[in-house]
C-alpha cells in the first residue's frame, strides 16, 4: 500500500511517500480503508524524537493516529464491526509504527467508534484525537458544570474549540484566549475571546473579577502559571501540556483511546452539540507540507490528510 513514513528522527523532509508492507490483521482489530487522517502536534513531536524516552519506533515509522475511514476486513475477535461500516478512530499503540498517513490502518477496536454521519470524512478524521482530549479534561478532570465560569487556553485550536463547546453544552460560561483574528470564530462557539500575551492576566480579570472555576491549559510555562493565578479559591486546573500542574494542585492528563469516550463525541457531532473545523487539507503525498503548516501552531481548528480513492 502507498503511506507516509519515516526512517529516522527529524524534520519533514525525513517523510516518505511510497510503498510499504500491507498491515496484519489481529483478532482484536479492524482493517480500515483510510479516508482521511488529521495532523495533531503530536506528530511532528514524535517524528522530531521527543517521545522517545515514552514510545519505542520500529521504523520505518507510519506516523498519525486519527483516522476516518471504512471497514474491509473485522479480525477474527471483532463482531462490533462489520464491512462497510464508517469509522472514526485514535489509533494509538504504546510504540510507533503502524500510523494512519496511510491507504490501510489496522485498527484495535478499543481505538474505534462509529463515524458520526452529518460529518464528512474530513471532518470526522479531525474528532478524535483532539475531542478524546477535551471530553476527558472538560468532563472528567476538571468536571465542569452548569454556572462554571472556564477559561480555555489555545481556544481557536483543535483541542481548545472542541473544549469550549464541550464546556458551554455543560452550561458553563466560557472565556478562550486566541489571536484577535480568531475571536470572531471564539464568538460563533459560545466563548468570550481574550488576546493572549503580556497582560493576559489584568484582561481575564476584567471578564472574571473574582476568578475563574476550572481552566484548561494545553500550552504549558507561562500559560500554566498564568492559569494558576486566575483560579478562583477551590478552582481546577488541568494540563495537557506541562506536568508542573500537578505541584500546583491541578491534573497532568494524556489522552486515552477510550472508545465509549469517542462514541458520545460522535454522538454528540451527530447532534451538533459538537464541530469540528478543517482549516485545511493535504493530499497523502503532501503530507510534508502539513506537519510543516501544524509546527507553525496557527493554525484554526484541524488540518487533514485526504487519502483519495477511485471507486
Amino acid at each position: 500500500m502507498k503511506a507516509i513514513s519515516y526512517r529516522s528522527y527529524g524534520g519533514p523532509e525525513v517523510l516518505e511517500y511510497g510503498e510499504v508492507r500491507d498491515p496484519k490483521v489481529g483478532p482484536d482489530s479492524v482493517l480500515v480503508k483510510v479516508r482521511a487522517a488529521a495532523v495533531n502536534p503530536v506528530d511532528w513531536k514524535c517524528r522530531e524524537g521527543h517521545l522517545d524516552g515514552l514510545l519505542d519506533p520500529v521504523f520505518p515509522v507510519i506516523p498519525g493516529w486519527d483516522v476516518s475511514g471504512v471497514v474491509v476486513q473485522p479480525g477474527a475477535a471483532a463482531p462490533e464491526f462489520a464491512v462497510g461500516d464508517e469509522v472514526i478512530g485514535y489509533v494509538r499503540e504504546d510504540f510507533l509504527s503502524r500510523g494512519t498517513f496511510a491507504e490501510y490502518v489496522a485498527a484495535p477496536i478499543r481505538t474505534l467508534a462509529r463515524k458520526p454521519r452529518n460529518l464528512t470524512f474530513e471532518e470526522a478524521a479531525g474528532l478524535p484525537l483532539a475531542g478524546l482530549t477535551a471530553y476527558q479534561v472538560i468532563n472528567q478532570a476538571l468536571e465542569v458544570t452548569e454556572g462554571d465560569v472556564v477559561l480555555v487556553h489555545a481556544a481557536a485550536g483543535g483541542v481548545g474549540s472542541i473544549a469550549v463547546q464541550l464546556a458551554r453544552h455543560a452550561g458553563a460560561r466560557v472565556i478562550g484566549t486566541a489571536s484577535e483574528r480568531n475571536h470572531d470564530y471564539l464568538r460563533d462557539l459560545g466563548a468570550e475571546p481574550v488576546t493572549y500575551g503580556d497582560g493576559l492576566v489584568d484582561r481575564v480579570r476584567g471578564l472574571a473579577p473574582e476568578g475563574v472555576d476550572a481552566a484548561f491549559d494545553p500550552v504549558g510555562g507561562d500559560t500554566l502559571k498564568a492559569s494558576a493565578e486566575l483560579l478562583s479559591p477551590g478552582g481546577r486546573l488541568a494540563s495537557i501540556a506541562d506536568g508542573g500542574v500537578i505541584g500546583l494542585g491541578g491534573h497532568y492528563c494524556f489522552v486515552r483511546p477510550v472508545a465509549a469516550d469517542l462514541q458520545r463525541l460522535s454522538e454528540l457531532a451527530e447532534q451538533d452539540v459538537v464541530t469540528v473545523h478543517v482549516d485545511r487539507t493535504f493530499p497523502l503525498e503532501r503530507a510534508a507540507e502539513a506537519h510543516r503548516l501544524s509546527e507553525e501552531g496557527r493554525t484554526r481548528g484541524k488540518i487533514v490528510v485526504t487519502v483519495e480513492w477511485k471507486e
